[in-house]
């Protein structure tokens, strides 16, 4: 596995010259007796809108140098299991953009969240796990998967967003699952065993590529709203939908949908 610098300017220092510039401007309005009766600083509370709105602006408070691509060659592996424990870090997983027989996977991540592998026989067992990652990092983990092998993946987050692209990607399984958060997922062409999705607090999105045969199952309480494009999908019994048009040639793919708050669209 190879791995090196991303590059992009490192614009870390910025946050701190900015909480000078403001902390100064106010020690001065306050030597000039222009806050009147105001203590100065009763108005720390500016501190953490200054790094708010940073992490909103930016997506990380940490220098972006801290941030790693990495690439690892497939080999001998026939099968891999993804295994990520995000945090509330968002993840976005996709096939990789070229067909590529020696690599198994290539993406970016967070200094200290570098994935351990292990491998058994001809399977890959990859993991990545959010406590190695600076606690004020929050930049996106993007991971591109060979389109070569199938893949299980095994995806939690309390508090992030999901985003997986399978429409390339050969699957053996998933179990895909947010505390608060949001799930995008996109259907893949052929999945050995079901496809499980599931969120607490957060709306869950599932595309059917045209033509792909996909069966999907929700289970959703009172709070779970379910939205349905009906050019796409017909209802095939009390929640049970089957995507239209599908390649009868193509194998069907089961994805099972689990939501307690939150709305289900089927696009």
């Amino acid at each position: 596995m190879s791995s090196h610098n991303r590059p992009q300017t490192n614009k870390g220092p910025l946050l701190w010259s900015l909480l000078l510039v403001v902390i100064g401007g106010l020690l001065l309005l306050g030597n000039f007796f222009l806050l009147g009766t105001v203590n100065i600083f009763d108005l720390w509370p500016l501190l953490l809108v200054l790094m708010g709105a940073w992490i909103l602006l930016r997506g990380d408070v940490v220098p972006n140098s801290d941030f790693r691509t990495f690439g690892i060659t497939r080999g001998s592996i026939e099968s891999a299991t993804l295994e990520i424990n995000s945090g509330e870090i968002d993840v976005q997983i996709r096939g990789l953009q070229s067909r590529n027989a020696e690599r198994l996977i290539a993406g970016q991540y967070a200094q200290g969240a570098r994935p351990d592998l292990e491998t058994s026989d001809v399977h890959a067992h990859l993991k990545l796990e959010r406590h190695r990652s600076p606690w004020l990092s929050f930049a996106d983990w993007e991971m591109g998967l060979s389109l070569d092998l199938p893949w299980q993946i095994v995806f939690s987050s309390h508090l992030g967003q999901i985003t997986a692209d399978l429409s390339q990607v050969i699957m053996q399984n998933a179990l895909i699952s947010t505390g608060i958060g949001d799930i995008h997922l996109t259907a893949p062409p052929e999945a050995f065993e079901s496809l499980y999705v599931r969120s607490i607090l957060g709306n869950i999105v599932v595309i059917t590529p045209p033509e792909y045969h996909v069966r999907i199952t929700i289970e959703g309480g009172r709070f779970f709203d379910i939205h349905v494009d009906e050019d796409r999908y017909h209802n095939a019994g009390e929640g049970v939908y089957l995507s239209r048009n599908a390649d009868d040639n193509l194998p069907l793919v089961d994805i099972v949908i689990a939501g307690t708050f939150g709305d289900a669209y089927l696009t």
